[in-house]
């Protein structure tokens, strides 16, 4: 929720930000004050959607309003230029194990979402694959949610049991978020949490990150021993990590609710 003030600050998700005015368009830039900061930094973040200004630690607010204001054109151009998102509704193409799927509504049918193969490809269409998702509509979004988490949970749950069973370890416990941060965690205590949009990607990014966190298991930190053990557990975390970084965060342009 964002709620502005007459000096022109916003709160929103309980942190400060700065809305500025650009070509008649309200930018809301989120202030981060950094320790480190030696500068002010500007960034676009794709997964949140948003402008993100660091600052250092004993900058005015003054500052970094100016500072935003010079560069206003450049954060609405980059906001502009994000692609747009894609709602889970009927026609929508998403992908599942990194294979395109087309949502088909299927309203008279019976169930509630399941895959079917087309035998012959339409050349209108993208994709060879049907998620047919019964029901009626309004529950469209929330019922290809809930199918990509239990294929995510089966996924993740397989591949972190193959990776402690390979170490002879245990994790306490498989949990699922929609984090915009981190595709995975461990905690102190063993319980591994991944971002349900995994499933989404390629079957070997999906492994690599189940492989990452069960390495944690045994080093809870990104030390040589243990990126050591990452790769000896998953022989295509180089590769998964490239993957990543130039199409992981696409992932969270799909199923934004409209």
């Amino acid at each position: 929720m964002l709620r502005l003030r007459r000096d022109g600050l916003a709160k929103t998700a309980g942190s400060t930000a700065i809305t500025v005015t650009h070509a008649g368009e309200t930018l809301v830039v989120s202030l981060r004050r950094l320790g480190s900061a030696r500068r002010f930094t500007l960034r676009v973040r794709f997964a949140a959607r948003d402008a993100v200004l660091t600052m250092p630690t004993r900058a005015s607010l003054r500052e970094a309003r100016e500072f935003t204001e010079r560069h206003a054109a450049w954060i609405a151009a980059r906001l502009g230029r994000l692609p747009e998102t894609i709602p889970f509704r009927d026609g929508a193409v998403v992908p599942l194990r990194g294979v395109d799927h087309s949502i088909a509504h299927r309203p008279g049918a019976r169930g509630t979402v399941w895959i079917e193969t087309r035998s012959s490809l339409d050349s209108s269409q993208c994709a060879g694959f049907d998620l047919c998702v019964a029901g009626a509509q309004e529950h469209v979004h929330r019922r290809v949610v809930d199918f990509l988490k239990r294929e995510a949970r089966r996924d993740l749950e397989e591949a972190v049991e193959r990776h402690t069973r390979t170490l002879g370890l245990t994790a306490r416990s498989v949990g699922l978020r929609d984090t915009v941060s981190r595709w995975g965690s461990c905690s102190a205590t063993g319980s591994l949490n991944f971002s349900w949009r995994l499933v989404m990607a390629p079957p070997f990014v999906l492994d690599y990150l189940a492989a990452h966190e069960v390495a944690h298991l045994e080093y809870l930190d990104h030390s040589d021993r243990f990126w050591a053990l990452a790769r000896r557990l998953c022989a295509e975390t180089d590769r998964a990590e490239i993957w990543l970084s130039a199409h992981g965060a696409h992932l969270h342009k799909f199923g934004v609710a409209e």
